[in-house]
């Protein structure tokens, strides 16, 4: 049997239980899987590549863990064009998460260019209802404006969680700015 290795790629800043629902789904589909942490220019980050490196590859083993059987991954950042990161790691496509028809327009426009472009197919596969709204930008708006990072327990793992609690109280970082001037009474 050919060995059939896939990207899945995104910023994953922060990684979500949606992103994770997808993962698992796909390692049916694909012999190997590249869980691809590229650089996003227009989307500001939360957490620098290394921290959604350590992020990602604590939730992959911890879904590694408690879902064996499935195609091996591996957890890799990347800069540049993703086909370009594609054909490098030898990737026969590229899997990306659909949520709902804005995702799907989006993405298909994009999955055509690569086909044409890079000669490399596009997989989508839908997240769980759970997660159909789920976004990382959204979880970083709980987190600066929500109160109780414990409402994200649904939304992301564990880790996640802790990880942005770390964040919010580091008055020098960006999400704890935000998160003071909400609750300090700030203007915004």
């Amino acid at each position: 049997m050919k060995h059939h290795l896939a990207v899945y790629t995104g910023s994953f800043d922060p990684i979500t239980l949606g992103h994770l629902d997808v993962l698992e789904r796909s390692r049916g589909m694909f012999s190997e899987i590249v869980l691809a942490i590229g650089h996003n220019p227009s989307k500001p980050a939360l957490f620098s590549f290394e921290e959604r490196l350590d992020l990602a590859r604590a939730c992959v083993a911890d879904l590694v863990k408690a879902a064996p059987g499935g195609a091996p991954v591996r957890v890799e950042t990347y800069s540049g064009l993703t086909v370009d990161f594609a054909r490098s790691v030898g990737a026969v496509a590229i899997i990306r998460g659909i949520r709902n028809v804005s995702d799907l327009a989006s993405e298909c426009q994009l999955a055509i260019t690569n086909r044409q472009v890079a000669n490399i197919e596009t997989v989508f596969v839908v997240t769980g209802e759970n997660y159909a709204y789920t976004s990382s930008s959204l979880i970083k708006q709980i987190a600066a404006f929500g109160g109780t990072l414990d409402k994200l327990e649904p939304l992301v793992p564990k880790r996640v969680i802790e990880a942005l609690a770390r964040k919010k109280a580091d008055p020098r970082n960006p999400l704890g700015m935000l998160a003071a001037e909400h609750h300090g009474g700030g203007e915004g």
